[in-house]
């Protein structure tokens, strides 16, 4: 798991380190009580085996630290925050099947299907996305049935073929073209990365009563983030080891992806990711220090090594 020190990235005077120390070991252990073993053992264990894995949990806290931005009470949102992680968490499990970007290694383990088959694979994916809205309709409480209908449909939106899974289709769609324009490359990570991060966003701040105006402002900064992150993404698929990524490297390259150091070149990515960084964070001016987490986890988003 990323280490806290590998989390600092921000020039204020807020400490990341130290808001991840509290928010992270908060989010695992409510993770681990999510989901319990039980019969049938196997289906269980699958999806225990991916939500456990580790990893930056940036989503989920990208919620609870939303939700802060617009005065609320992040205890309210840790269900969503959950549930985002295990929507995350079967993404991972299927783009990493064979008849995806088959993958052997997530998060420095073997990868679901590697363990557990494919067929449980594909079945534990189905488990953590079926079982992320029925948890957050049955455990998240003090919050209006209307805000709790609103998020839940939000991130419905962001995971299907109009979100997560229509970026994940053009994305399978173009691999071995040559033509594939930029608009083309920011749809697909618009939709297959940015949509579940701009869900993490918004479904915090709509838990805590956001106005229209602030979660307006706050999809743009998470659309923002979430197309760096990807940027990132492609630049470390290049730079970074398969040991520092925790999953095997240059498999962007092995597919034919279209990237964004392929379309821009290495330096220009850093630029527009740097550059989406500060506007996003230009965007949080108004909520003050109260999104100072956001911020911070902004700049992480382009210094991360992983």
């Amino acid at each position: 798991m990323t280490s806290n020190q590998d989390l600092i990235a921000t020039p204020t005077a807020f400490d990341l380190a130290a808001y991840l120390t509290d928010r992270q070991p908060r989010v695992e252990a409510a993770l681990d009580a999510s989901i319990r073993p039980a019969y049938p053992d196997t289906i269980y264990a699958a999806m225990r085996y991916s939500l456990l894995a580790g990893g930056k949990r940036l989503r989920p806290i990208l919620c609870l630290a939303s939700c802060e931005a617009v005065g609320g009470d992040p205890d309210l949102a840790l269900p969503m925050a959950c549930a985002l992680e295990m929507i995350h968490t079967m993404s991972l499990i299927h783009d990493d099947l064979p008849a995806m970007d088959n993958d052997d290694y997530r998060r420095g383990k073997l990868t679901n299907h590697k363990v557990y088959g494919d067929d449980i694979a594909i079945l534990a994916g189905d488990g953590l996305l079926a079982y992320a809205f029925e948890y957050i309709a049955t455990h998240t409480q003090g919050v209006s049935a209307d805000r709790v209908l609103k998020a839940i449909a939000h991130l419905a939106r962001a995971v299907g073929a109009n979100g997560l899974v229509g970026g994940q289709v053009v994305d399978l769609e173009s691999e071995g073209k040559s033509d594939i324009s930029i608009e083309t490359l920011i749809y697909i990570h618009n939709h297959k990365t940015g949509a579940l991060f701009q869900s993490s966003v918004v479904c915090g701040a709509i838990l805590a009563g956001a106005t229209t105006a602030e979660i307006e402002k706050l999809a743009k900064f998470a659309q923002n983030i979430g197309l760096a992150f990807q940027i990132i993404d492609d630049i470390l698929d290049i730079t970074a080891t398969g040991a520092e990524l925790g999953k095997t490297a240059g498999k962007d390259v092995e597919a034919q992806k279209a990237t964004y150091p392929k379309l821009w070149g290495l330096a220009e990515s850093r630029h527009q990711a740097d550059k989406l960084v500060a506007e996003a964070k230009t965007i949080l001016a108004e909520f003050g220090d109260r999104a100072l987490p956001l911020q911070a986890l902004a700049d992480y988003i382009t210094d991360r090594k992983n």
